[in-house]
C-alpha cells in the first residue's frame, strides 16, 4: 500500500493563516474608527493566532517520532508567543479594549515582518464573521 499524502498539512495552513493575518493587519491599519469590520478583523487575528498555536504540536510530532527533540523544542519556543498573543487579542476584542489592541498590533506585526503578501493575492476577506465566531467560542 502506498503512502497517503495530505495536501492540506498544518504547515500549509500555518502559512495561509500568517499571510491572512498580515493582510488583515494591513486592512485594520487603514481603519479610522471602529466598525463591525474592524471588530471582525481583530477577532480574526485572535482566532488565527490560536489556530497557529494549536497546530504546533501536530507539526513537531513527526520530529519527536524520530527523536529530534531539540528541533521540536526549538520550533515550539519559536511559536510560543502565538498562543499568548491570541489570548490577549481575544480578551481585548471581546471587551472592546482598543488601546490594548493597538498595543498588541506592533508586537504581532514584528513577528510577521518577513511575511510578504502580494497585492494580487487570492485570500479574499477571511475575517468576515470572525467576531460572531469568537463571541460564540467564549460562551462555550
Amino acid at each position: 500500500m502506498s503512502r497517503i499524502i495530505n495536501p492540506d498539512s498544518v504547515g500549509k495552513e500555518r502559512t495561509r493563516l500568517t499571510k491572512s493575518i498580515v493582510l488583515c493587519m494591513r486592512e485594520l491599519a487603514k481603519q479610522s474608527n471602529v466598525t463591525s469590520e474592524t471588530k471582525d478583523q481583530a477577532a480574526f487575528i485572535a482566532l488565527a493566532l490560536q489556530a497557529i498555536a494549536d497546530g504546533i504540536d501536530v507539526s513537531v510530532a513527526a520530529w519527536e517520532k524520530r527523536d529530534y527533540w531539540v528541533k521540536a523544542d526549538k520550533f515550539r519556543m519559536e511559536w510560543l508567543w502565538a498562543g499568548q498573543y491570541a489570548d490577549r487579542m481575544k480578551e481585548a476584542a471581546l471587551s472592546d479594549d482598543w488601546a490594548a489592541l493597538a498595543a498588541l498590533m506592533p508586537m504581532i506585526a514584528l513577528k510577521f515582518n518577513r511575511i510578504l503578501v502580494s497585492d494580487n493575492h487570492r485570500l479574499g476577506k477571511p475575517w468576515t464573521g470572525a467576531y460572531t465566531l469568537l463571541a460564540s467560542h467564549r460562551k462555550l
